[in-house]
């Protein structure tokens, strides 16, 4: 068993569908278009400032101007509708699963972390929503190092805080591109596909791959 579990946060723990979900009869037919393009210029936007090196943006701000593209793309969607969803996405609902996992693995004596893009606001307030304030050791967000992940200063903030080489972290993501990058760094890394998607990254196999966290604490 290893002694810390760190989970990603938005789509890993919490579904970014939820907000858009939400709302889907005011919505209408192409909600679920919307939901995947406000998700996808998210992340292509936190991974571009990424590369910028110096231009980092706070992750809220991105999920901003994420959505704003999307409305733009989906000429359907109601634009009045922008400030209930992004109040929803400070709620999101966690996976079903996840409450039960977590406190599973808490039982065993592990140590609990999340590591995310998003802000520490964003954080602080979806981990309060979902009731999982005690259940967590720490919370590591992009702000604490101005860049996001797979940047390799994103999974140091891991290592440096536990004091632990890089093979004692079991890491948690729905994203492949996140577990690409953590698998790099050294950690042990289980994909959750929760989507059913082929496997992008050949070369840097996960650890182990589920459907969904209910079984993670038979890995261990």
């Amino acid at each position: 068993m290893h002694s810390v579990y760190v989970f990603d946060a938005y789509g890993t723990l919490f579904d970014t569908g939820a907000a858009v979900a939400r709302l889907a009869g005011e919505i209408g037919e192409d909600g679920r278009l919307l939901a995947d393009i406000w998700r996808r210029k998210q992340l292509e936007y936190s991974w571009v400032r990424s590369l910028m090196g110096g231009a980092h943006r706070n992750f809220w701000d991105l999920t901003e101007d994420a959505l704003d593209y999307a409305f733009q793309k989906v000429p359907t969607a109601d634009p009045s509708l922008r400030g209930r969803l992004l109040e929803a996405y400070r709620d999101l609902d966690t996976f079903e699963e996840v409450p039960s996992t977590l406190r599973a693995l808490r039982d065993r004596g592990a140590r609990l972390a999340i590591l995310s893009n998003g802000s520490r606001d964003m954080l602080a307030r979806a981990v309060r929503s979902a009731g999982l304030d005690e259940v967590f050791d720490i919370v590591f967000s992009a702000e604490d190092c101005g860049t996001y992940k797979a940047a390799p200063a994103m999974y140091d903030l891991v290592t440096t805080h536990f004091r632990l080489y890089p093979d004692a972290v079991s890491f948690q993501s729905s994203n492949r591109w996140d577990i690409a990058g953590a698998t790099a760094f050294g950690f042990h890394t289980v994909w959750i596909n929760r989507g059913g998607e082929p496997d992008e990254y050949l070369d840097l196999q996960p650890s182990g791959v589920l459907p969904d966290l209910r079984d993670l604490p038979k890995l261990v």
